[in-house]
């Protein structure tokens, strides 16, 4: 265990290495810069910009002061958007609201996925069945910006005006729509992932026995069965939950909430590089350590499979 950890630490630091250079050369071969789109700005006044900034040096020695200042918890300030102030600064104040929304829409989705589809599994071929199967696929097939666009004309527009329409000033009400829009396609996923393991488990042997002794059905499947058919679901769930707690870019976009996924698309229009790069550094690592998290999670939920420490 301890060397499968050593080496998936070694391995995360690799890729979060590689992304970090990867988006430093993708960012600086798109046109134009942090400073072109200030007003009446002389070629003069952008060259002691760059340079304060340390942008007129050559593509390989900014990535390597950038990753020499990000070895000291560095992550710069913003150029444009919030000029001089630290990007941790900002990344602290913005992610908390990301992560409240996107944790109460992974809430709602792991319970009704989980139990939607043990439903759907213990009634296989029944009418629920049926009707669960076709919620879900709808459910992944539209776009998050479709399903929001559609919520707020029901519910916020002209039709039923019952939730409020964009921010989070109003109290819980404002939770309901973003939330329920970013939790839909994972909570449909959820379920459709324990349907198809609790199919497989429902027919093992172990759970014809428990019938036979007269168990009740809450028993037989959230008892014996679930816990078998969660391993693969918990596999999905690893990089969705690092997904959804990043913050849905259109989510938060379209219903005007003042996140972390928001912020980043603002960014990237204005060219912002230090907050394009703490961003990306910051969700490239929340989803590599809910990556790690999971094959941990693996373990607990069934100590039956093994880790490959490698030889010896």
């Amino acid at each position: 265990m301890v060397l499968f950890i050593v080496k998936r630490g070694a391995l995360a630091l690799f890729t979060l290495l590689f992304i970090i250079c990867l988006t430093y050369l993708l960012m600086n071969t798109v046109p134009g810069g942090p400073f072109l789109n200030e007003k009446a700005i002389s070629a003069r006044v952008l060259q002691e910009l760059e340079q304060k900034y340390g942008l007129d040096k050559p593509l390989p020695v900014q990535i390597k002061n950038y990753m020499g200042s990000l070895l000291k918890g560095d992550l710069g300030v913003s150029l444009r958007m919030q000029k001089n102030r630290p990007v941790a600064t900002i990344i602290k104040e913005m992610f908390p609201v990301s992560a409240k929304v996107g944790a109460i829409a992974i809430l709602w989705a792991i319970i009704v996925g989980i139990t939607l589809g043990c439903v759907a599994a213990y009634w296989r071929g029944k009418w629920l069945d049926s009707l669960l199967q076709v919620i879900t696929t709808l459910g992944i097939a539209f776009p998050a910006f479709v399903t929001a666009t559609a919520l707020l004309i029901l519910f916020a527009g002209g039709v039923l005006q019952i939730f409020p329409s964009s921010g989070l000033s109003h109290g819980p009400m404002s939770f309901v729509l973003p939330c329920f829009t970013l939790g839909l396609v994972p909570m449909c996923s959820i379920a459709r992932y324990t349907r198809s393991s609790m199919l497989e488990s429902l027919n093992k042997s172990y759970i014809k026995t428990a019938c036979s002794y007269g168990q009740t059905v809450p028993q037989i499947i959230f008892k014996h069965a679930l816990r078998n058919a969660l391993i693969p679901v918990v596999s999905y769930m690893g990089p969705m939950i690092a997904a959804v707690l990043t913050g849905g870019f259109v989510v938060e976009t379209v219903f005007n909430i003042p996140g972390l996924g928001r912020y980043f698309i603002q960014s990237i229009s204005n060219r912002d590089y230090p907050i394009i790069m703490g961003t990306t550094i910051f969700f490239a690592a929340l989803v590599i350590i809910m990556s790690f998290t999971v094959d941990i999670i693996y373990r607990i939920i069934d100590p039956r499979i093994q880790i490959d420490d490698g030889p010896g």
